[in-house]
């Protein structure tokens, strides 16, 4: 039979390795083309390795909870056929392979001729002259995150192959070589020699200690408690929360809006649009348009924060925070939604929340946003405070769409009507937005909802 090898795939160009969350065969099964084999998840994103060819599984190579490198090989198929043909993913990889075993024997002809290679560097050598050529000679395996990390940080070979591996066959991994960095780092140093050190002035007292971080309480289980432990994402969710909490000074802050000309808009295209487009329209992406427009109106807001430096976004990219069927949360993000029309963004929301909730999202789907919307009215909340999605500045809440009586002014006086009235909330970083600017823009946000032309077609 021929074989077929499933690599680690490439999921955008800032994410390098992936953990095997669950596999979805074991060794023995058959699978079609385009079944999935494995859930995967990455700092960004949970996806699923499809298989791209009909087979049985030959060899799952790791288990669940490792994390692989993009492009190593995670599983092999068996696949019908003589044992002499090959598939086109795996030809071009031999070729490649050959191309690199070609060039590896050069460069090893070209080192024999010349004067033997100096000493591998310390970790106080200049990084520039660390070579990859020198983790070659390497016994064992080492993955090119792993390769990468020690050659950052400076890591001798010495010190890579003293490192005790916890990974499928004693491989050193990703967690195994940043504990021994954080090892390295607690090191302690030589005193210097008695005579070297200064004499303490008498009236001179110790700098006073900088304020322990603050530790959560202890927290004791009960007889009759339920202990369920985070699941990998609900993990990030509660780090990113009380990072960006810890980053930026949250202030928010209200505003009523009056919904009812939006209201009785999509009231009146709805059927016909499901019916065009086998599709729904919702509030949110009208609630998108309305932020991409004020957005470019006060670029301080579509911002970032670096060190002392404020970084005004030219992209509009806004992310929409979507609740998934297992409890947790994820944003994938509409890039460009400044220049997408209603249509688009209609399209776009509809399509990105489906895929969300069904594990099927892209890294960079999730990633880039320069700004956020939260809609706390599809559970029927009427407000919210929300927190900041980081590196960004500022994130929209809106809630639920009630009638309520309020005061209408006309040309011939004050009158009480019925309207779709909303609350909107918006936390922004005090760091950069002060009051009167995050109080303007939400204002802003309001006209454009308030005015919306009742003419349009989408």
């Amino acid at each position: 039979m021929a074989k077929f090898e499933i690599v680690m795939p490439k999921m955008g160009e800032s994410v390098i390795e992936a953990t095997i969350t669950k596999w979805l065969v074991k060794e023995g099964d058959t699978v079609e083309e385009d079944d999935s084999l494995a859930e995967i998840a990455t700092d960004k994103v949970d996806s699923e390795i499809p298989s791209p060819v009909e087979g049985t599984v030959k060899e799952l190579k790791y288990s669940e909870g490792d994390t692989i490198a993009v492009g190593e090989v995670i599983a092999i198929l068996d696949m019908e056929g003589e044992e002499g043909e090959e598939e086109e993913g795996n030809s071009e990889k031999e070729k490649t392979e050959e191309k690199s075993d070609d060039s590896q024997a050069t460069e090893k002809e070209e080192k024999a001729a010349s004067p033997e290679k100096a000493e591998v560097p310390t970790s106080e050598t200049d990084i520039s002259n660390y070579s990859t050529k020198d983790f070659d000679s390497l016994e064992g395996f080492y993955s090119p995150l792993v390769r990468s990390i020690a050659k950052e940080e400076n890591v001798s070979v010495e010190e890579l192959e003293s490192i005790k591996g916890s990974g499928k066959d004693g491989r050193v991994t990703k967690k195994d070589i940043l504990a021994y960095l954080e090892d390295r780092g607690k090191a302690p140093k030589e005193a210097p020699a008695a005579q070297e050190q200064p004499k303490a002035k008498p009236e001179q007292k110790p700098a006073p200690s900088a304020p322990a971080a603050p530790q959560a309480p202890k927290v004791q289980s009960w007889d009759g408690d339920n202990i369920v432990e985070m699941d990998r994402m609900r993990k990030m969710i509660a780090d990113h929360m009380v990072t960006s909490k810890q980053i930026s000074p949250h202030v928010t802050m209200f505003i009523e809006v009056d919904m009812t000309n939006v209201v009785n808009w999509r009231n009146g295209v709805k059927n016909e649009f499901q019916k065009r487009e086998g599709e729904k329209i919702t509030f949110t992406p009208i609630f998108l348009e309305a932020a991409a427009k004020t957005l470019k109106e006060f670029p301080r807001v579509n911002a970032a924060v670096d060190g002392y430096n404020m970084i005004e976004r030219k992209k509009v990219n806004i992310g929409m925070a979507t609740a998934l069927p297992d409890g947790n949360l994820i944003v994938p993000v509409i890039h460009d939604a400044d220049q997408k029309n209603l249509l688009g963004l209609t399209k776009s929301v509809n399509d990105l929340a489906n895929r969300a909730r069904n594990k099927k999202l892209k890294p960079e789907e999730t990633s880039g946003g320069t700004f956020s919307v939260t809609n706390f009215g599809t559970f029927n909340n009427t407000t919210g405070t929300p927190i900041i999605n980081q590196p960004q500045v500022a994130i929209l809440g809106v809630g639920a769409i009630r009638k309520k009586p309020v005061v209408i002014e006309t040309k011939q006086g004050d009158v009480i009507g019925i309207r779709h009235m909303m609350t909107m909330s918006m936390a922004f970083d005090h760091r950069i937005v002060d009051g009167a600017l995050g109080g303007q823009f939400l204002d802003r946000v309001k006209y454009h909802l308030e005015n919306f032309d009742t003419e349009r077609t989408v």
